[in-house]
């Protein structure tokens, strides 16, 4: 199998496996008790929670872990937005946010709020004069992702964080950082934001793990509530095997990106060079200049993803498309909607994803069978007409 869809989700980093085990095999004990065997935990907890902080940038006691990264979208959009409900009723989020801020910001229109979602530009890039006009004094909580997950690109918080302190003084900054771990110095990228949210299965940790920062005096009202743990923000015992895992692929990602970067970005350009040389008529969704490295979205003309993606599959190779079959009907792409691209395009576009896994003989058996495949497929669309 040549996986192309680390966009998705990551192969568990051997570092972080072999942290977990122990903890998963041997120690017993809940963070929350007092006797020897919990206060094991209780070390195992803190000492992830400060390599943590190390790497976001903040401060340990900043630093909550959550069940992956629509629950920390979840507590970040509704909890900032609950919490400052006396001082306005303005949420505004941009139009291509993963469905984990999309939802929630909608679901606050149901207690009173007014939901904003700015438009974004063909490029891929939130923009700017869209959010400027969604923005007031009674914004309470703005939302714009730092790495689109579809297309990769990425987005100008600094400028973002720029216009809130402008127009909407009152307002929080949540950023969305869950595809930026293994490409971006997140520390430095969020230094303007409130709250943070990453997950670790994108960057070689375990799925089901996240964290969410939240920033020394911004207040939340929690999601999840019966036992306090994790500043009362998240009750419920917590994932200490998780928590390890997650902490331990972010210091090695952190420690390896400007290596790995350098090779990925390489690996996707001769994908991306090798299929333009066979389908000449291929085209890239966002700005290349303005990506992650290991994004490759393209499209095919003539070609249904859908069916490119299965007949790939069939062929060992893994990749995604933004599109999906509901209810017999494929529907187009929100993020490439959003976007402006003509339904066609969306529909004839697929995501390859490359990450710290990814190898030269995953690149040489794409290129070696998604051009035939798309051939097929035109042939057979031109037999049927």
């Amino acid at each position: 199998m040549h996986y192309l869809d680390h966009a998705a989700s990551t192969p568990v980093r051997p570092e972080a496996v072999e942290a977990m085990l122990p903890l998963l095999a041997v120690h017993p004990g809940n963070p929350s008790g007092g006797h020897a065997a919990a206060r094991e935990a209780k070390t195992a907890l803190e000492e992830a929670r400060e390599a943590v902080a190390d790497v976001l940038g903040c401060g340990p006691g900043e630093v909550v872990f959550t069940g992956g990264g629509t629950e920390g979208d979840n507590l970040a959009v509704k909890g900032s937005a609950r919490a400052r409900r006396a001082s306005g009723d303005g949420v505004v989020v941009s139009a291509f946010e993963h469905k984990g801020v999309l939802a929630p910001a909608h679901r606050l229109e149901g207690e009173g709020f007014r939901v904003g979602e700015v438009p974004v530009t063909r490029a891929g890039i939130v923009d700017l004069d869209g959010l400027a006009e969604a923005l007031d004094d009674r914004t309470v909580v703005a939302s714009v992702m730092l790495v689109n997950n579809e297309v990769g690109t990425i987005q100008p918080l600094g400028e973002v964080a720029r216009l809130l302190r402008e127009r909407a003084p009152r307002a929080v900054l949540h950023t969305d950082a869950v595809q930026a771990v293994p490409w971006i110095d997140v520390a430095d990228a969020t230094r303007d934001c409130d709250l943070v949210t990453i997950s670790g299965h994108k960057f070689g940790g375990p799925k089901g793990m996240g964290v969410l920062v939240v920033r020394e005096g911004i207040a939340l009202v929690p999601e999840i509530e019966g036992g306090g743990q994790e500043r009362g923000l998240r009750a419920g015992t917590v994932n200490v095997a998780g928590a390890v895992g997650l902490a331990t692929a972010l210091r090695v990602t952190h420690e390896r990106r400007v290596e790995e970067t350098t090779r990925i970005a390489a690996l996707r350009d001769r994908l991306a060079a090798g299929l333009r040389a066979a389908l000449p008529d291929l085209f890239t969704n966002g700005e290349q200049g303005r990506k992650v490295a290991g994004n490759l979205h393209v499209g095919f003309p003539g070609v249904e993803a859908e069916a490119l993606l299965l007949m790939l599959d069939q062929a060992g190779i893994c990749g995604a498309a933004g599109s999906s079959c509901s209810s017999g009907a494929t529907e187009q792409s929100y993020v490439l909607a959003a976007m402006g691209l003509p339904r066609a395009d969306a529909l004839a576009s697929i995501r390859l994803s490359l990450g710290f896994a990814s190898s030269d003989a995953d690149v040489d058996a794409c290129l070696a069978v998604l051009p035939g495949l798309v051939q097929r497929l035109r042939d057979r669309t031109a037999s049927v007409a």
